[in-house]
């Protein structure tokens, strides 16, 4: 064995000498350790007990004996939530039911909530007189300019809160024109025609439609505009309703009715002055 080998082998055991020594103290750092675990884990109340979340087991009654009612846990064991009262019937005696002597004082004994709706109201005819007086200095008849705006759409005599109404059942509810007729009659004693249902569903759009132009020039000017649609049945004919709409907080959601389901129709929503990437899910504007 050459000296260097000699030297190498020296190193090697002073350093296994080491090692060892450093075993045997972490060796009884860790008995140490697990001694005193066991001793604080014997100081710990009920630490043989089950998880909370395991039920404790019940006897199982004996054969035909009644079972307790179960009851409800406190914390749903509360009533419903009471609406705000629009309004109040106060129920009392005046006379004892046994001696029929006067009663004295009052205390509330309990609450009843009853919901209900009021009767129908039938709808209100309002007569417009325009009335004409006669100016002497012009020596001519003078009326005021009628401007029912706001109350009636163009010259029809229908007010805005029935066509509100009609567009509500005939869009949202999608009611027939004949159950959007004998609802009218039955409820408000309204008799409308079919034909004018349904005109009065096209003055309505009509007069939306610059409503409906500006959202959609809202959500072209989107930087993400998110399009999709779903199945529509109209007249008989299966079509499609698309939806375009944009992110944040002031969010545009944009509506419309075509018979295709294809990539023309989002297109022609986005418009030719739209330059972005299109896909299935979204559609977003280079910047």
């Amino acid at each position: 064995m050459t000296l260097e080998q000699e030297q190498e082998f020296a190193r090697l055991r002073a350093e296994n000498a080491e090692l060892r020594q450093s075993l045997a103290e972490v060796q009884a750092q860790l008995a140490a350790a697990l001694v005193r675990i066991a001793e604080l884990e014997a100081q710990l109340p009920g630490r043989n007990d089950p998880p909370a979340f395991v039920k404790p087991a019940r006897p199982k009654p004996a054969a035909g004996e009644p079972q307790p009612r179960r009851k409800r846990a406190k914390e749903h064991n509360t009533s419903r939530k009471r609406s705000q009262p629009t309004r109040i019937e106060r129920h009392a005696l005046d006379h004892c039911p046994e001696c029929q002597y006067r009663l004295q004082g009052e205390s509330l004994d309990y609450r009843r909530e009853v919901i209900e709706l009021p009767p129908p109201q039938p709808v209100e005819v309002i007569e417009h007189q325009v009335v004409k007086r006669w100016c002497p200095h012009c020596e001519c008849w003078r009326s005021p300019q009628l401007d029912l705006s706001g109350q009636v759409l163009g010259q029809g005599r229908i007010g805005v809160r029935v066509a509100a109404l009609v567009a509500y059942l005939r869009t949202t509810l999608r009611l027939p024109v004949r159950q959007v007729q004998a609802y009218l009659a039955t409820l408000h004693g309204l008799h409308l025609s079919v034909g004018e249902i349904v005109e009065l569903a096209h003055a309505v759009r009509k007069q939306l439609q610059g409503h409906a132009d500006q959202l959609l020039a809202q959500v072209r000017q989107q930087l993400v505009v998110h399009q999709d649609e779903t199945g529509w049945r109209e007249n008989g004919q299966n079509g499609y309703i698309w939806v375009t709409a944009s992110d944040g907080p002031a969010a545009v959601r944009y509506y419309e009715y075509a018979a295709s389901r294809g990539h023309q129709v989002p297109l022609r929503l986005l418009g030719e002055h739209f330059r972005g990437s299109w896909s299935a899910t979204s559609t977003r504007r280079t910047t």
